[in-house]
């Protein structure tokens, strides 16, 4: 995929007005009560098992990140969200958990843990910790307990069916390789409840010893000095224990029946209680319901449950066949409309559960990745709410190359394969897709250099190198003054230096173009104009404003656009007079 229009040339260089980076605008009509560490941070996520290997053994590691935290630093990033780092048979790459006290053997110690958080805290970065409790591992204790006999103290601490009942109400599960939710186990002749693999058995939060020992789990980090908590897949957490049966065919829009059921609401309450008002950590949650409402009652301060939404529908929009960008302006509008006054956001084009944001985005041909991947980092860092931004895309990093399905490592596309030949589908079309879409194409070792396996490893890497690492790394990105990877460091300073483009009113602009994206950010006097032209061809845009006496903050190009025509995949910040 190459963005909403496939295409031709250019070379993008960086300009930048080091003033505009230099001088901060500081709202005075902003109540302090509302400005927060949370609201202004810029988030930089890590995939740890592919960020830095430190030991040979081909996976990333705690010491490796702690090796690499100077280059973290230079980014001018603020938090660090890590994935999972906890005990795990990783089933599902430590989205699996075995012990939410200890630390993968493959990653390190709790020792390389304290470290890694005091050298975080040393150079400003907060660390914020992705708590996975919709399920565990079935290799957990609690399972393990749970399993043995129908009357362990343990047993209700997951979702259990017992056969004589007949067969559970089904199900959908979203990495079974039949798609079915319920596993029978021969222990008890009973069945055990699981969303995703069967080795990630669904908790049941109904039960308050299990809400009891997972707000334990969270002061235990919050101790250590953790600074926040990105809840994985917690909207679906709470559920209805009678399962009914659903309509025939709701798995195609599941969401519906899997989200934001039952008492959740009273069990963030809850957790707000016992844990996030007892300590200075943000907090948020994967997914963000079905509608509006759901967000806001997640996430309005007066209902003390979480700090901001994260939601998918701006970043499910990339298709292999492509995008509309008039949909992608109207899905992040209405988001931005539907916050403008109470609530907050998360803004992002990509994590460890997508593709690479310039495959699926822009365009990752060579003539056009490296000014595809500039554009839209300036959207990200330019658009109101907290910006997540992950690893790899400071250098315009791109999908693998998986060509074989021997090749692929994510349990999510292994088991969809097999159900897909199963099912006797056309399984070259299926990789085909897979080659753009599948998670593993962002999870491939990030590229530090052009020697062997990128920098990342002595060893075997644990999932392949993207090819394109001799060409697209950290090393030679450092010397070039208009890479990616410095265009983006000028981005996080401008964001960082100007409230303006955190808190400032959001209005876009030439609504109804195909071809560009355009939008002002406006705070207490200070305005910016943001212009992004989202294909491989020039293409103009009409704002209704006058740029002529406007000073050019920062674009990606050597000569910006002053006219409203803009160079194929250009990006340009005005500050207005």
């Amino acid at each position: 995929m190459k963005g909403a229009i496939l295409a031709a040339s250019v070379t993008a260089t960086l300009l930048v007005a080091t003033l505009a980076c230099q001088t901060s605008n500081t709202p005075t009509d902003m109540p302090a009560t509302d400005r927060k560490w949370w609201k202004e941070a810029i988030v930089y996520q890590i995939y740890p098992r592919s960020f830095q290997d430190s030991d040979g053994d081909g996976v990333g590691d705690l010491k490796g990140i702690l090796s690499r935290l100077d280059y973290i630093k230079s980014l001018g990033i603020t938090a660090v969200w890590l994935n999972p780092i906890y005990s795990s048979p990783n089933d599902d790459n430590g989205y699996d958990i075995s012990d939410y006290r200890g630390i993968m053997r493959e990653f390190g110690t709790m020792e390389d843990f304290d470290a890694l958080l005091k050298g975080m805290h040393d150079r400003g970065i907060k660390l914020i910790m992705d708590l996975v409790v919709n399920h565990s591992s079935d290799e957990h204790e609690w399972f393990q307990q749970s399993r043995s006999s129908r009357t362990n103290p343990y047993r209700n601490y997951y979702h259990w069916w017992p056969a004589e009942k007949g067969t559970p109400p089904y199900r959908y599960s979203l990495f079974d390789v039949n798609h079915d939710a319920w596993a029978y186990d021969s222990l008890t002749n009973a069945y055990y409840l699981h969303y995703f693999s069967r080795k990630q058995p669904d908790l049941n939060w109904e039960n308050p010893k299990v809400r009891q020992e997972v707000y334990d789990i969270m002061k235990f980090w919050a101790d250590k000095g953790v600074d926040g908590f990105r809840l994985d897949a917690f909207q679906f957490a709470a559920k209805d224990t009678t399962f009914p049966e659903f309509p025939k065919g709701y798995e195609k829009n599941f969401t519906l029946y899997y989200a934001m059921q039952g008492n959740l609401h009273e069990y963030l309450k809850e957790m707000n209680r016992e844990v996030f008002s007892k300590y200075d950590v943000m907090s948020v949650a994967e997914g963000a319901g079905n509608t509006f409402e759901d967000a806001h009652n997640l996430v309005d301060a007066d209902r003390q449950e979480l700090n901001m939404a994260y939601a998918f529908e701006g970043v499910d929009i990339a298709k292999p066949e492509g995008y509309s960008l008039l949909t992608f302006k109207e899905v992040f509008s209405r988001w931005d409309s539907s916050f403008a006054e109470k609530g907050w956001l998360s803004i992002f084009l990509a994590n460890h559960d997508q593709a690479r944001m310039v495959s699926r985005f822009g365009n990752d041909s060579p003539e056009f990745r490296a000014p595809s991947s500039k554009m839209l980092s300036t959207f990200i860092m330019t658009m109101r709410g907290t910006p997540y931004y992950y690893y790899g895309d400071e250098l315009g990093m791109t999908n693998g190359d998986f060509q074989r399905i021997e090749e692929f490592r994510d349990v999510q596309t292994l088991n969809e394969y097999q159900y897909q030949k199963n099912q006797g589908a056309d399984m070259a079309r299926f990789l085909e897709r897979k080659k753009f879409e599948s998670r593993d194409n962002g999870r491939t070792p990030f590229q530090w250099d052009d020697s062997r396996h990128a920098g990342f490893t002595t060893g075997t890497p644990w999932i392949k190198v993207a090819p394109n690492y001799k060409t697209i790394n950290a090393a030679a990105q450092e010397k070039d003054p208009n890479s990616c990877l410095n265009y983006f460091r000028e981005l996080v300073k401008l964001r960082k230096n100007n409230l303006a483009l955190v808190y400032g009113d959001y209005t876009l602009l030439d609504e109804a173009n195909p071809n560009t994206y355009s939008y002002t950010r406006e705070l207490d006097g200070k305005k910016f104009l943001i212009l992004l032209n989202f294909t491989s061809t020039p293409a103009s845009t009409n704002t209704g404003l006058d740029v002529s006496k406007a000073r050019v903050v920062l674009g990606n190009y050597p000569q910006p656009s002053r006219d409203g025509k803009l160079q194929p995949y250009e990006s340009v910040i005005y500050e207005l007079p």
